[in-house]
């Protein structure tokens, strides 16, 4: 869409203290707020054809004028200029980080819990694991005669672990045959490839002592499930509530933030595409069609698996929390890859 300059500063103009105060912008404020002199009767001449273009709406008969979802658009891809982070503000983010060893679950946990208080939005973190993720090492230890934890290391460097009760008494002796039957038969083999189908054959190679294995077989399985599945983290729901634009629409807003497969789908964008804004009803979730989802991608290791996203509302501060959350996203990528990256036993 082509509009001239003056066009242009009054739509600027418009966003810009409309992201600031929340409230409708009339053509007296929009005169005072232009670099150059123009009356408030020609801004209302202007926000009027800006009005019929699509670009503005008002909201009530008497009220100024506010943009509408295709007037953010127009404003992100031509208006919008972002000034590079500050020293200050990157230590700012790197002190967020500043752990030794950090387990990569707490991490992205720790990293949607410190994005959500930053920005005051919702946010959402999460990985997928590439396909090439493998099966390191099982493990079972002792926790009591009856209880043990059954850890599954990946090749990826993520670890998922759970305890299991089981009717036998857990003797070295056991542990150590389950220990190295698993290995032979889990170890190196892709995360992909360990199916329902695989589970039963692995089951049957145990013969009689299927009946007693299979409890923690199933517990392997439950945990490679887990690494395909990826990490995912939700933090800061709650704080959409203090935007008068969801007053209406919270509880769905909300429900979407519990769901986590339709919340990855509103995620999707193109893999090539480090940033990725959706803005309004560009999301095709009705729930979210009042809200902006704001995506950062980011490569762990030499793989594109990794996004962090804010979903607030449409007048996002976008000038200031796009450099904040690209070189958030950046660093994360960076501690997941140092993390995850496998080493050498």
């Amino acid at each position: 869409m082509d509009l001239d300059r003056r066009k242009m500063k009054i739509l600027g103009a418009i966003v810009s203290e409309y992201i600031r105060t929340g409230e409708p912008v009339g053509s007296k404020r929009v005169s005072q707020l232009l670099d150059t002199q123009v009356s408030p009767a020609t801004c209302r001449n202007e926000m009027s054809l800006l009005f019929d273009l699509g670009l503005l709406e008002q909201p009530h008969t008497s009220a100024g004028r506010i943009p509408s979802h295709l007037g953010f658009r127009v404003y992100l891809d031509k208006l919008l200029t972002c000034d590079p982070l500050t020293e200050t503000e990157k230590d700012a983010i790197d002190a967020l980080f500043n752990i030794h060893n950090p387990d990569p679950d707490r991490l992205l946990a720790d990293a949607a819990e410190a994005l959500a208080r930053f920005t005051g939005c919702a946010t959402v973190s999460a990985t997928r694991p590439p396909r090439h993720v493998t099966v390191r090492r099982i493990e079972l230890i002792p926790l009591g005669p009856h209880v043990v934890m059954i850890v599954v290391v990946a090749s990826n460097g993520v670890i998922k672990n759970k305890a299991y009760r089981l009717d036998m008494i857990c003797s070295p002796e056991i542990l150590d045959f389950f220990n190295k039957f698993a290995n032979d038969r889990f170890a190196g083999r892709s995360i992909d490839e360990i199916s329902t189908g695989y589970l039963n054959s692995v089951a049957v190679a145990l013969g009689e002592y299927s009946r007693v294995f299979t409890p923690l077989l199933a517990g392997v399985f439950e945990l490679c499930r887990q690494i395909r599945d990826g990490q995912f983290y939700t933090q800061g729901s709650t704080n959409l509530l203090g935007y008068p634009e969801f007053h209406n629409s919270a509880y769905d807003l909300l429900s979407l933030l519990e769901n986590r497969a339709l919340l990855q789908d509103a995620l999707e964008g193109p893999e090539n595409q480090e940033l990725n804004i959706k803005i309004g009803k560009e999301n095709h979730l009705a729930q979210l069609e009042n809200s902006t989802v704001l995506v950062a991608r980011y490569n762990v290791g030499q793989d594109n698996t990794g996004v962090i996203g804010v979903i607030g509302p449409v007048r996002m501060d976008y000038s200031r929390l796009i450099p904040h959350l690209e070189y958030f996203a950046k660093t994360l990528g960076n501690l997941l890859s140092d993390t995850m990256n496998p080493q050498d036993e």
